[in-house]
C-alpha cells in the first residue's frame, strides 16, 4: 500500500482541492435552497453522492492501479446491469445477457495483464461474433438485429470506452513522471465531472434557450456553453501539471473533450426518452444511476486516452 506522503504533489493538491470544492458545494447545498427555494433542492443529495463518488476513486487511485482495475470494473458491470435492465431483451436471450457480462471479466483481465492488444479487439470484435454465433445457434431469428445491436452498444459504451480509464493506469511512472499514472486518471475525470458540474451551475443560474428540448429539456445553450468554456480553459490551464501533452495538443483535447462529453450526456437521455425512464436507476441520490454518472465519461474517456497515445505517450 502506497505511502500518501509519497504521491506525486499534483495529485495530493488535486485531492485536497477536490475536498474543498466538495465543502465549498456542501455549505451552497445548505445556503442556497434557502436563497431560492426550488431552485437548487437536487443539490443537497447530489452533494452526499459526490462525497461518496469521490472518495472512492481517490482511495482507488491512492492504492494503485489493481484497486482501480477493480473499481472501474465493478463501475462497468454495473452500467452495464443497469442497462441491460432497461434495454429491451426477453428472457429468451438470457445465455446471450449472460455472455455479455462475461464481457467485463475478459476486457478488464486484459487490463490486468497489461496487454493492450487483447484489449483492443476482445470486446469491439470478439464479444460481437460471440453475441451472434450464439443468437444464430440458439436459432432466434426474431429481432435478431436488434437484439444484438443493443447488447453491442452496451458492451462498448460501458465497458470497452470505461476501460480506457482503468488502462491509463498501466502507462509507466517514467512518461508521467509529474502527477503519475494516477493523474492521468485523476485529471481525466475532474475534468470531465467540471464539464457536467459547469453546465448545471450555467445553466441554473442563466440558461434560457434549451439546445434539444425532445430530448432534453434541461440542457440549455448558456449552460453548454458556459461549461465547455470553463473546462476547456481549465484543461489548457492544468494539462502541463498533469499530462505530458504539449501546448496545442493540450488546446485540441481541451477543447473537444467538453464537447464529446456533453454529446455522451444528452446521446444517454435520447436512449432514456425512447425507453420511457428518467433515470438508469435510483443507486445515488440527486444523479440517478451510475450509467447517469458516467455518461460522460464514456465518451470522453477513448478521446482522451487516444490523444495521449497520439501526442504524448510511448506507452500505446
Amino acid at each position: 500500500m502506497p505511502d500518501a506522503l509519497h504521491l506525486p504533489l499534483p495529485l495530493l493538491t488535486g485531492f485536497a482541492g477536490i475536498t474543498v470544492l466538495l465543502v465549498v458545494g456542501s455549505l451552497a447545498a445548505l445556503v442556497l435552497p434557502r436563497l431560492q427555494p426550488g431552485r437548487w433542492d437536487d443539490l443537497a443529495p447530489r452533494m452526499t453522492s459526490w462525497w461518496v463518488m469521490a472518495g472512492l476513486l481517490m482511495v482507488a487511485l491512492w492504492a494503485g492501479w489493481q484497486a482501480t482495475t477493480l473499481l472501474f470494473a465493478f463501475v462497468s458491470f454495473v452500467a452495464l446491469r443497469e442497462f441491460v435492465t432497461l434495454a429491451p431483451t426477453r428472457r429468451e436471450d438470457r445465455l446471450v445477457v449472460l455472455v455479455v457480462y462475461a464481457s467485463v471479466l475478459i476486457s478488464y483481465w486484459s487490463i490486468w495483464i497489461d496487454n493492450y492488444a487483447y484489449f483492443l479487439v476482445i470486446v469491439p470484435i470478439y464479444m460481437f461474433v460471440a453475441t451472434a454465433v450464439i443468437m444464430t445457434l440458439m436459432g432466434r431469428t426474431d429481432g435478431f438485429l436488434a437484439t444484438i445491436g443493443t447488447l453491442q452498444w452496451g458492451v462498448i459504451v460501458c465497458v470497452f470506452n470505461l476501460g480506457h480509464v482503468a488502462f491509463l493506469m498501466r502507462t509507466p511512472i517514467e512518461e508521467v513522471p509529474m502527477a503519475g499514472p494516477a493523474g492521468l486518471v485523476f485529471f481525466l475525470i475532474v475534468m470531465t465531472q467540471l464539464n457536467d458540474v459547469a453546465q448545471y451551475v450555467w445553466g441554473k443560474s442563466l440558461g434560457r434557450h434549451p439546445i434539444s428540448p425532445q430530448v432534453s429539456p434541461n440542457k440549455t445553450w448558456e449552460g453548454a456553453i458556459g461549461g465547455w468554456a470553463t473546462t476547456a480553459l481549465a484543461f489548457v490551464l492544468l494539462a502541463p501539471v498533469f499530462t505530458p501533452l504539449a501546448f496545442w495538443p493540450s488546446v485540441l483535447v481541451g477543447a473537444i473533450l467538453p464537447v464529446l462529453g456533453f454529446f455522451g450526456d444528452i446521446t444517454m437521455s435520447a436512449i432514456k426518452r425512447d425507453l420511457g425512464v428518467k433515470d438508469t436507476s435510483r443507486l445515488l441520490p440527486g444523479h440517478g444511476g451510475l450509467l447517469d454518472r458516467v455518461d460522460s465519461l464514456t465518451f470522453t474517456a477513448p478521446w482522451y486516452f487516444h490523444m495521449l497515445a497520439i501526442f504524448g505517450l510511448e506507452r500505446f
